[in-house]
């Protein structure tokens, strides 16, 4: 393989690794801040020793979210020189708010709140959490901003060879970055959910810590089932963006070749890309990809065939990506439906426990399959239709680039072994006792 190649996977490897933590940090926090204000609100003493037991598991996620974090960006330094070349004035300004104003914020204050327990009071110390999941999403915010960029490209001009910055305030604004966050961040509320309400079932079927797990389970399901809602609601929405700014990735989304007006989506296909055609067409919806892309049943829909093959993503990858993580959608949506008629008497209900604990993968998977569309569907384009992949990748030898993914490989498979068993180890264990926490057996401290 050459180097754009090793290139490419070395970044593929690295991004999906980076976002298997990423969801869980996002979502995690914003529960974590809820519990410990009802226990600040309530004084209900369960609520605090709910949000030290997820505490834990998000402290073990967070660590290895930023480890692979900072290595992913050094990338565009070492993989994507000409990249950074040609764009850092404006995607170098936008990852450098993250890192100086969110990361920052984020790093410092989640010390304070893992070390301050005994030191803050119950409303300082759900107020110091609250900072942590604001600044997580935020960070997450620009990052995506970022990303949406190089999705459509806005607010710039190109001088000296350059793309320059010249409407910071168009790159931020524009629509696509805004769907793309409501999008995103939804998503991974969903992995977030899914993880709590997961191990939560876990332990109701065992018949264990019943009270404390009920009501974990309760705080996830709230967030799981307004999350899957936005998520499939505005997934329409996003149909209509990408068809006006990618009509390429909407044809290859739908495996679709000629150009129709009514142009039908099929509820199963088949692709076959070597011959511009699909083998299996079957469960025609007459003019749904038409009401899909321009809600209008009757509008004209371009197909791949209107675009050269060298300018078209590859078509299995973003149609099986495309379909995967629209199943899924559905699926939590239905699942959450079923929850939330039983939430009451969930520890009751066998069959619907194993359900939510059996599905507690597939919001990664489906997290993972729309970052493939994303980016996947945006080829050959590394910013669509000003910029080609094959352009931005640095010079340098494709030996340099095997030996690095190598080693991306082994030192993530380490860390992913390690964070995993630490997570499922201490989610197997429950909650402790105050008695066994650290600073119980210290003096206490007066509340700041």
């Amino acid at each position: 393989m050459d180097t754009l190649m090793l290139s490419r996977l070395q970044f593929a490897a690295a991004t999906f690794f980076h976002f298997l933590f990423v969801p869980l940090t996002l979502g995690l926090s914003i529960l974590i801040a809820v519990m410990e204000t009802i226990y600040a609100r309530t004084g209900n003493e369960e609520y605090r020793n709910m949000a030290r037991f997820w505490g834990k598991i998000f402290l073990i996620n967070f660590a290895i979210g930023v480890v692979t974090g900072i290595t992913l960006e050094f990338q565009f330094g070492t993989n994507w020189s000409r990249y950074s070349q040609y764009v850092g004035d404006i995607f170098g300004s936008l990852l450098a708010i993250e890192a100086t104003v969110a990361f920052f914020l984020e790093s410092t204050f989640i010390a304070v709140w893992a070390f301050g327990w005994k030191r803050l009071s119950p409303k300082a110390h759900a107020f110091v959490m609250w900072l942590v999941a604001g600044a997580s999403n935020v960070s997450a915010l620009w990052i995506l901003i970022a990303n949406s960029w190089m999705q459509h490209p806005v607010g710039f001009a190109i001088r000296n060879g350059r793309a320059e910055l010249t409407d910071f305030f168009a790159i931020v604004t524009q629509s696509y970055a805004i769907h793309e966050i409501i999008h995103t961040v939804s998503a991974a509320y969903i992995v977030s959910a899914f993880f709590v309400m997961g191990i939560s079932c876990w332990h109701l079927l065992k018949k264990q810590h019943l009270s404390f797990f009920k009501k974990s389970f309760k705080l996830g399901l709230n967030m799981a089932l307004a999350a899957t809602l936005i998520v499939v609601i505005q997934g329409h929405a996003n149909g209509a963006k990408v068809a006006r700014d990618q009509p390429t990735k909407l044809a290859a989304m739908e495996s679709f070749w000629d150009t129709k007006k009514s142009a039908p989506q099929y509820m199963f296909v088949i692709p076959d890309p070597a011959n511009e055609r699909n083998l299996v067409e079957l469960g025609e919806i007459p003019g749904g990809l038409s009401m899909l892309a321009y809600h209008d049943p009757n509008a004209e829909v371009k197909g791949l065939k209107d675009f050269a093959p060298s300018e078209r993503p590859p078509v299995t990858i973003t149609f099986v990506a495309f379909r995967l993580m629209m199943m899924l959608g559905f699926f939590f949506l239905f699942l959450v439906i079923a929850g939330w008629l039983r939430r009451d008497t969930i520890e009751q209900r066998p069959l619907l426990l194993k359900a939510f604990l059996y599905s507690l993968p597939l919001p990664y998977i489906a997290c993972e399959a729309g970052w493939t569309l994303a980016e996947v569907g945006r080829q050959p384009w590394v910013v669509y239709g000003m910029m080609k992949t094959a352009d931005a990748v640095s010079p340098i030898a494709a030996s340099q680039v095997g030996i690095s993914l190598l080693a991306f490989i082994v030192v993530y498979t380490f860390l992913g072994l390690v964070a995993f068993y630490l997570m499922a180890s201490h989610a197997r264990k429950g909650p402790e006792p105050e008695a066994a926490w650290p600073e119980a057996a210290t003096e206490e401290v007066k509340y700041a």
